[in-house]
């Protein structure tokens, strides 16, 4: 007899729901991570790039985490949304499973609202920090580098991005769960795996620059490989070697530090 191994593969939308509800859900999402992409450029291109929060109250600051977090893991989590608004927690009314939908983004993202909080207070401490010695700079780079590389070759991502990649079994039990406010619960609960996934990925925008638009492009790709691509493991011990090579080089290449670098000054 044969043993036939199945490989596991990431969760594909669209195997639970008919196809004319999978264009429409997909298109509402890309439509709304697009307006996102526009919010986030728009704004990053009336502020440039620095340290800190870069003069931004706490209000403003998470309104744009909010849409820079949109822009950049919408993507990614949308299949994971959509088969539970339209497989697993399946409704005959399609306004229901839009509703269902809606509500488990909107716990996902209040969960990275919530990590948007911490953000600001790290750029604030940084902030603080650069303007006090801009040689401090070079050091938070390097400590933020590290900590991503080290964290993305670490046994705890991989426990997130499995469940990432494969939420079907942790999706399932979710179903068991009772009102109210069900759908908003499974959305932040699946939110903290994603952050336990991604925050690294996220901490690099340090060093990088909160605003700027083309690394957070750069780490919206490797999010949405990580957890689609089969290869996607892969690639996340890629980027964390990649990440320690940042951070061997970050005290001499000033260029690896933009958003660590006041105006002006050449470290």
């Amino acid at each position: 007899m044969r043993t036939v191994t199945v490989e596991k593969q990431p969760l594909r939308a669209g195997v639970l729901m008919p196809t004319r509800d999978l264009v429409v859900a997909w298109s509402l999402i890309a439509v709304i991570a697009a307006l996102a992409w526009v919010v986030t450029a728009g704004q990053a291109r009336g502020m440039g790039n620095g340290p800190g929060t870069m003069g931004m109250a706490l209000p403003l600051f998470l309104l744009l985490w909010l849409a820079m977090t949109a822009a950049m893991m919408l993507p990614s989590v949308a299949p994971v949304a959509l088969t539970w608004g339209h497989g697993i927690a399946r409704q005959s009314s399609g306004v229901a499973r839009a509703v269902r939908t809606a509500e488990f983004l909107g716990g996902y993202l209040l969960v990275w609202t919530a990590v948007g909080l911490l953000a600001y207070g790290g750029l604030v401490l940084s902030g603080d920090l650069v303007d006090r010695d801009p040689q401090a700079g070079k050091w938070i780079g390097v400590a933020a580098f590290a900590l991503a590389g080290l964290y993305q070759l670490g046994p705890l991502k991989y426990v997130c991005l499995r469940h990432c990649r494969s939420p079907m079994t942790q999706l399932m039990r979710y179903a068991g769960f009772r009102p109210p406010l069900r759908d908003l619960r499974v959305g932040a609960h699946h939110g903290g795996y994603c952050v336990g996934c991604c925050w690294a990925l996220m901490v690099v925008l340090v060093p990088l620059g909160v605003m700027n638009v083309a690394a957070m492009a750069g780490i919206a790709v490797v999010i949405f490989l990580e957890k689609l691509w089969r290869r996607g493991p892969l690639l996340a011990r890629v980027t964390g070697v990649a990440f320690l090579a940042l951070a061997v080089l970050a005290p001499f290449q000033d260029w690896l530090l933009p958003g660590l670098t006041p105006t002006g000054v050449t470290m």
